[in-house]
This record gives C-alpha cells, sequence and structure tokens, in this order.
C-alpha cells in the first residue's frame, strides 16, 4: 500500500504515521505537511530512517505541488488530517481555517479527482454536531450544528468532500472522531495545557463553571480505527469514532491532578468562550459493526500514559512553546526536501 498523508506532522497525522509505518502492508509513505505552529517534525523523528518514508514540505493549497506528488506516488490511499484545528484561534482569526480546511480540501479532492485513489479519507471532528442536550448522541445522520468558524469550516469541507463522492465518484470516505489525547499533543488544547501547568505548578485555566462534556478518545486508538477504515470502510460513508468515554472538562482536570500530586487549588475559573459548545456525544455503533473496532485504552490509563510522556519530555514540551522546534526542519530536512522538488520535476 502507497498512502499519502496531509498534516503527517501534526499531532494525530504523526501518531498515525507512526503507527501505519509499523505494518509491512505498508510499502511507501508520504507525509506533506506545511509546519505551521502545530506541525512538528520531531513528531515523526521515530520513522525518520524508515525507508518507506518521506517528507515533503508544502501547503495544500498548492494545487501544482499537491498534483505533482499525486501524479508521482499515485497512492492507493490520501488520508486527510491537514486542518487549523484549534478553536479558540478560530474564534480570534476565522480566515485561515477556511482558506486551509475548504480550499485545501478542494484542491486535494480535484488531485484525486483527475488522479484516482482507491481511497479518500476525510478526517473530520464530532463538533459538526454542534451541542447536544442529554441524552442525545449523534449518529451519522445526526443534522450538522456547528457552533465555531472551526467546525463550521469542517462540517463545509465535510459536505465538499461527500460531493465529490456522489458527482465525480471519487471513492471518499469521511470520519468524525471525538477529543483526541496522548503524546505529542500541542500544549493548548485542554489535557496537554492542563498537564504543562500542573507540572510547573502554575494555574490551570477552566472556561466557565467547568461542566462542558467531552468524549475522549486516545490517540492510537483513533489511529487504528482509521487504520480498520482503509481495508473496511466502504467509500460514500461517514463513521463516527467515539472513545465512549464522556467527562466534563472539570473532572478531567480533576483527575490530572490527582495523577500530577497537585492541589486543586490550582485550577482558576475564566471567562468562557464565545459559542462554547456545551457537550459533545457520537454513537460509533455503524464502525463497531462494520470493521469491529472499538476504543481499547481506558481513560484513566490513557490520562496516565499522557501524563508520565509529558514528564519525561520536557524539553519536547519547552521546545514547542519557544518556536524552538521548527528549527528541526532547517536542520534535518531542507536539503532533503530541495532533493525532493527536483526529483519531482524531472
Amino acid at each position: 500500500m502507497k498512502l499519502l498523508v496531509t498534516g503527517g506532522a501534526g499531532f494525530i497525522g504523526s501518531a498515525f504515521v507512526r503507527m501505519v509505518l509499523g505494518d509491512r502492508k505498508v510499502r511507501e509513505l508520504v507525509v506533506l505537511d506545511k509546519l505551521t505552529y502545530a506541525g512538528n517534525l520531531e513528531n515523526l523523528a521515530p520513522v525518520a530512517n524508515d525507508p518507506r518514508y518521506r517528507f515533503v514540505r508544502g501547503d495544500i493549497c498548492d494545487a501544482a505541488l499537491v498534483e505533482q506528488l499525486m501524479a508521482e506516488l499515485r497512492p492507493d490511499a490520501v488520508v486527510h488530517f491537514a486542518a487549523e484545528s484549534h478553536v479558540d484561534r478560530s474564534i480570534l482569526s476565522p480566515a485561515p481555517v477556511f482558506e486551509t480546511n475548504l480550499r485545501g480540501t478542494f484542491v486535494l479532492l480535484e488531485a484525486a479527482r483527475r488522479n484516482p485513489a482507491a481511497l479518500f479519507v476525510h478526517v473530520s471532528t464530532d463538533e459538526v454536531y454542534g451541542s447536544l442536550p442529554e441524552p442525545l448522541e449523534a449518529d451519522e445522520n445526526f443534522p450538522l450544528r456547528p457552533s465555531s468558524p472551526y467546525s463550521a469550516s469542517k462540517a463545509g469541507s465535510d459536505l465538499l468532500a461527500l460531493s465529490y463522492f456522489t458527482t465525480y465518484r471519487v471513492p471518499v470516505i469521511v470520519t468524525r472522531a471525538s477529543n483526541n489525547y496522548g503524546p505529542y499533543q500541542f500544549p493548548e488544547k485542554l489535557i496537554p495545557l492542563m498537564i504543562a501547568h500542573a507540572l510547573e505548578d502554575r494555574p490551570l485555566p477552566v472556561y466557565g463553571d467547568g461542566g462542558h462534556v467531552r468524549d475522549w478518545l486516545y490517540v492510537e486508538d483513533h489511529c487504528r480505527a482509521l487504520a480498520a477504515l482503509l481495508e473496511k470502510g466502504r467509500p460514500g460513508e461517514i463513521y463516527n469514532i467515539g472513545g465512549n468515554c464522556a467527562l466534563p472538562n472539570l473532572e478531567v482536570v480533576r483527575r490530572i491532578l490527582r495523577i500530577t500530586g497537585k492541589p486543586e487549588s490550582l485550577i482558576r475559573f475564566v471567562t468562557d468562550r464565545p459559542g462554547h459548545d456545551r457537550r459533545y456525544a457520537l454513537s460509533s455503533r455503524k464502525i463497531e459493526q462494520e470493521t469491529g473496532w472499538k476504543p481499547e485504552t481506558d481513560f484513566d490509563e490513557g490520562l496516565r500514559r499522557t501524563v508520565a510522556w509529558y514528564q519525561q519530555n520536557t524539553g519536547w514540551v519547552e521546545r514547542v512553546r519557544s518556536g524552538e522546534y521548527q528549527r528541526y526542519y532547517e536542520q534535518n530536512y531542507l536539503n532533503r526536501e530541495a532533493e525532493i522538488r527536483r526529483l519531482i520535476r524531472c
């Protein structure tokens, strides 16, 4: 199998790349990543010397580059992670999420239409369903009610991808996962941010009353689900991927404090963000029935593993915070990228 993975230097994308390169079925894998603030090639250091792996720095909105890669690689599947994915950033500056998430997806779909791949897996989010009152769970037919510029851009890209299946028969699968957590996550999301603050005895900022409910999915379980869909997923379908672990944010923060041995007095309640969805909830019955996949990682165990990783990798956290990690590309990949581009032109 030959794979093109967009956004493969990000948190979930890099976890997927590290996992699938452990499978002998993968013959060649190319990562295309722009290396924005959340893309970090240190996340891919464990596979950097694998002869099946190549990295190309580039923007999914660059139609010429995407077309060249698709024509050269002729992938069996495109796994599309690349996205501007932070809600707070989308509220402060909406333009980038629509440029990357909508236009970038369009560019990839156009290239896939002209260079047919076996499968186009569009990785999306449960946030497209909006806030759900208890006891509702969103299945794949649930109405879309995005609340933020980020979730609206993802809902739009989901529909765009599905339209390419209906109109052009591009073999698209759309996945919608719940909140991921685990090692290598950029420390602006809830769990890594709270871990970093707890380890440094800094205040832990919690939005509103902390009662916002999220379903938590360990990143390796998410990657296993995507791998299962590469083998058993049906084109034209949507698959929800949930962790079956819905918890209020405040409870998650308290568990982090217990694991790190820090006092709850570090919690600081701060003004809620605009349009903050109160509750997300997914039904994953479809993927479980069609592929046999189920989440395997208990939340407390996954959280302990995550805390331990951040305790053991304080240097990674500091490089991410300072921007120093971005030099890794210049030191390790600049000449390699120039050579790859030369080969593509040839």
